[in-house]
């Protein structure tokens, strides 16, 4: 066993990678943003969080292919900054990629609940990990084909979705109440706008997982340019589009708080025995699918570089000898995710499981952006001749306004969110304290 990734993923290997570690926020949790927001005023935040993430591809792209390394955001922060703030910057991408997935499971469980009353859904979401852990092992060619495969699905299901439900759709519904509950813009209206900015986030978050198959990357420096740009503009296509559709086809207030939005919304229009009803329960669960497994991949390539340079115990840095992948990374992640879907009695700030994972998982993506946006900046100032094959889109203003407003983002999620962001720095402080007890691994490590 080694610690050695092999190279095999192609462009469209890597443009499905990109859309389908994301498309899952498409399906379910974007309308958790309704309920704080309304119609109207979590369409505001969402714009907002799309130019955040369109200015952050076009500059994080720079990054991604001139230090092409499975760690991600983890090695530029390193190689910018030194240890502790790549410390930093591994951690809150490990947070990110470890807590969206029990998320993802569980709407899974909803999805096929719909088809099956009888089953709980968390029998759904473990079976879920269990069959998507074993093909991550098998390898990451069938792993990222497989990828491929579905996010095509997905994609071609969410505009059945939006041309099934267009006869029903009416601007009347969509405005409705659109402004936090209420027919008019307020104060209220600009808090509620602020809150749902995590959910806003969810139509986004995990795009940056191309970084962490960078080494598995055939010609990297040009197949992730066009993977991550064509990617982003794949999903606020996608994201602006569903969002609407749903809201204008009925009462949107109905969809605000549950996991299947768009089942429930297709109801309204086609009815609860249509045929079309049960294709979109049926092949949206690709597009659960296609993030579950994605993340999967990116939080085993974040677990196992964090353990190759030893930042976490070198157990989890060996890959499989007959399938090359980091076996026990993956399998490491998996057992917090099922330890976090067993526990949805826990609720904090009176929401439920899926979206405290959701902002967990934003909390972990925000501080991440925010490192990774200084990185670019320190690295054009500390390396002016590092080889850069894609240069940062209006190079400073981009990763400028990408900063500002990851900077924004985490202000108000900690205001509106403060026990989850106790927790956050909590976990935080608990992996600060191995790091600073483990000094000795990190010299031991032969390879970043």
């Amino acid at each position: 066993m080694g610690s050695k990734l092999k190279a095999t993923l192609n462009g469209w290997h890597l443009w499905g990678l990109a859309v389908g570690l994301v498309i899952s926020g498409e399906y379910f949790g974007w309308s958790y943003g309704w309920d704080k927001a309304g119609t109207l005023g979590f369409l505001v935040t969402s714009i907002l969080i799309a130019l955040m993430y369109t200015t952050f591809i076009f500059s994080f792209t720079e990054l991604t292919t001139s230090i092409p390394n499975a760690g991600g955001p983890f090695a530029y922060a390193r190689r910018a900054f030194g240890p502790k703030m790549a410390f930093v910057a591994g951690f809150a991408t490990l947070v990110e990629f470890v807590f969206a997935p029990p998320a993802i499971a569980m709407a899974i469980g909803a999805y096929l609940n719909v088809q099956y009353p009888d089953v709980n859904p968390k029998v759904f979401a473990i079976a879920a990990y269990v069959i998507f852990v074993a093909l991550n092992i098998v390898g990451v060619h069938i792993a990222a084909t497989f990828e491929l495969f579905v996010t095509i699905l997905a994609i071609v299901e969410l505009l059945v979705f939006m041309g099934v439900v267009a006869p029903g759709f009416s601007m009347s519904n969509f405005v409705a109440h659109g402004w936090s509950g209420e027919h008019t813009f307020s104060l209220d209206s600009m808090s509620g706008i602020v809150a749902a900015i995590p959910f806003a986030i969810w139509f986004f978050l995990a795009i940056e997982g191309v970084a962490m198959a960078a080494e598995e990357a055939k010609d990297p420096r040009t197949t992730i340019p066009r993977a991550y740009i064509a990617g982003i503009l794949t999903l606020v296509v996608l994201a602006i589009g569903v969002m609407v559709f749903a809201g204008g086809v009925g009462d949107w207030r109905t969809l605000a708080n549950i996991n299947d939005p768009l089942p429930q919304a297709m109801k309204t229009v086609v009815g609860d025995n249509s045929g079309w009803l049960h294709m979109l329960v049926w092949i949206g669960l690709f597009g659960l699918v296609a993030s579950f497994h994605g993340i999967i991949l990116g939080y085993s390539r974040q677990i196992f570089a964090l353990s190759r340079a030893g930042f976490m115990p070198a157990l989890f840095s060996h890959v499989n000898a007959r399938f090359g992948t980091p076996h026990r990374a993956i399998i490491a992640g998996a057992a917090v995710g099922v330890l976090a879907i067993l526990s949805d009695d826990v609720k904090l700030n009176d929401m439920s499981l899926t979206a405290n994972l959701i902002t967990l998982a934003v909390f972990g993506a925000i501080v991440m952006y925010i490192v990774s946006m200084l990185s670019l900046f320190a690295l054009r100032k500390k390396e002016p001749l590092l080889e850069r094959p894609f240069k940062a889109v209006a190079y400073p203003f981009f990763p400028a306004i990408a900063l500002v407003l990851a900077l924004v983002c985490l202000v108000t999620m900690i205001y509106f969110n403060f026990a989850l962001a106790l927790m956050f720095a909590g976990l935080m402080a608990a992996a600060f304290g191995y790091y600073c007890l483990t000094s000795q691994h990190r010299a031991a490590a032969k390879d970043a």
